[in-house]
């Protein structure tokens, strides 16, 4: 018996359910419906967005890293600031590699601040973004009013009512 023959579902109004057609993406479709979503415009702008703002904090991350965090390190008299760390365990470990190697507990806040100022540039950036698409954004204007109060009786009423609808007053022009 072909599964849409099934009397039983046929009864039921459920006979498309034995159709592989209807998983298949065939006429509505569970999968047909995920293709049409996937394939929508807004579906593959946000993938591209995804992809390009991988690579934006990956690039923002050397940024930070190679071009950022090398003066400050000067500054403080250290080469590498992502090798700041306070050593909790007792014994001395010259850097954080040999720390974590060892197996001892630190507070990483070296690393921790380049993580903030990788984010704190990625905001700057978003911001700038954000602000510079609603310059160029048109302003909507407010739509025009459709209704007024009646000087009378408060209701909300047409704006070219010359007559109250609640109340029945004679509205000024």
């Amino acid at each position: 018996m072909a599964a849409g023959d099934d009397q039983i579902l046929k009864s039921l109004s459920m006979a498309h359910l034995g159709n592989p057609n209807v998983m298949l993406g065939g006429k509505g479709g569970w999968l047909g419906e995920f293709r049409s979503f996937a394939l929508r415009g807004n579906m593959i702008d946000m993938a591209v967005g995804i992809i390009i703002g991988a690579a934006f904090g990956r690039v923002v991350s050397s940024f930070v890293s190679d071009i950022i965090m090398p003066p400050i390190g000067l500054f403080t008299g250290h080469s590498d600031f992502s090798n700041h760390f306070i050593n909790l365990s007792g014994h001395a470990y010259a850097t954080l590699a040999e720390a974590k190697a060892a197996g001892a507990a630190t507070i990483n806040y070296g690393v921790f601040c380049n993580a903030l100022f990788d984010f704190l540039i990625v905001a700057l950036a978003v911001f700038l973004l954000i602000r510079q698409v609603n310059r160029l954004t048109p302003q909507r204007e407010a739509p025009a009013k459709v209704t007024k109060e009646c000087p009378y009786c408060l209701t909300a009423i047409p704006v070219r009512a010359t007559r109250c609808g609640h109340c029945t007053s004679t509205l000024p022009a």
